[in-house]
């Protein structure tokens, strides 16, 4: 990412256009989208819609070593008669292109029928990242089967967390990653940092943002969640089956946080019950981790992460 502001632009980009680029992520509530039709995907009505969120977070204790690190999530995707497999296939190219370093998916692969398991392993096993590929389960695994969801997974190389950690990084300098199972099937986040020493450095997945109040509890730096897409269905005044207000959608959409642990929960690229979006496009988001340079061991606000008008 380039320097200065939370999104990155050319070094020689002149002045109206970066002013510009600060009015809208402004009004997209501190979010980048970014156009795929440019990759020749255009006629793909996922791919037509789908936003790259990208945030710079900055991460209490995180060693120097992962600095920039860059995280991208992917949830929600719900392979079957709404998404078929080629639009996730061209999600996953666009994912690669990005050059992650580590990559989250934080469940619901499947709906409705085990048909859909393997094709979506299949795809998913393409994904590419420095530290490789991890996943947890959602609700629509379970109530396929998640028995087979994760084995189907795990055999693509995808390690599917299912309450444990994995450590990156040596002892001395680490970054632990968490999953939990489903927040209505089995999650147990005590078994889950039951390897994580006290204190070190803590990014948990999770499919249901519910976990955000455990976690809190247990001072994990950032969870990554799912589950809601964002509302999906989002009309004037009305708003969605969630909320009208913003305070109403907290732990539902995007950033957030409670006490000094952060939350993203992504809107998804899948839908359910309803075969389409409104006001509410599918998202993959790009999560760039920061040594706590700022002092933010204290409990954060909205205003301790990059806005789009904040210069760092």
């Amino acid at each position: 990412m380039g320097s200065g502001l939370t999104f990155p632009w050319p070094d020689d980009a002149p002045p109206g256009v970066r002013l510009a680029q600060w009015i809208d992520r402004w009004n997209h509530g501190g979010v980048q989208p970014y156009s795929l039709g440019t990759m020749g995907m255009a006629g793909d009505p996922l791919v037509r819609q789908l936003e790259i969120t990208q945030r710079r977070l900055w991460v209490s204790d995180l060693p120097e070593r992962f600095r920039k690190f860059r995280v991208i999530q992917l949830s929600d995707i719900h392979h079957g008669l709404f998404l078929p497999l080629e639009s996730i296939q061209r999600v996953v190219d666009a994912i690669n292109a990005l050059q992650p370093d580590l990559i989250a998916i934080t469940g619901d692969y499947v709906t409705y029928s085990r048909a859909y398991i393997e094709p979506v392993a299949y795809a998913l096993g393409q994904l590419e990242a420095r530290h490789g590929v991890y996943a947890v389960l959602g609700n629509h695994d379970y109530r396929v089967d998640a028995d087979a969801v994760a084995s189907a997974l795990m055999r693509r190389g995808i390690d599917v967390l299912r309450n444990r950690s994995v450590r990156l990084g040596s002892a001395s300098e680490p970054l632990y990653v968490t999953g939990v199972d489903d927040w209505n099937y089995g999650a147990d986040l005590e078994a889950a940092l039951a390897d994580v020493p006290e204190g070190a450095p803590t990014m948990l997945l999770a499919h249901n943002p519910r976990i955000i109040y455990q976690a809190a509890e247990r001072h994990v730096n950032l969870v990554l969640a799912g589950h809601t897409h964002g509302g999906q269905v989002n009309l004037p005044v009305v708003g969605n089956i969630y909320a009208r207000s913003r305070d109403q959608m907290r732990f539902r959409e995007g950033w957030d946080c409670l006490g000094r642990t952060q939350i993203y929960v992504s809107r998804g690229i899948g839908t359910v019950v309803l075969p389409w979006r409104y006001r509410c496009p599918p998202e993959v988001s790009c999560l760039e981790l920061n040594p706590d340079c700022r002092g933010y061991s204290r409990e954060l606000t909205r205003e301790d992460i990059d806005l789009p008008l904040r210069v760092v």
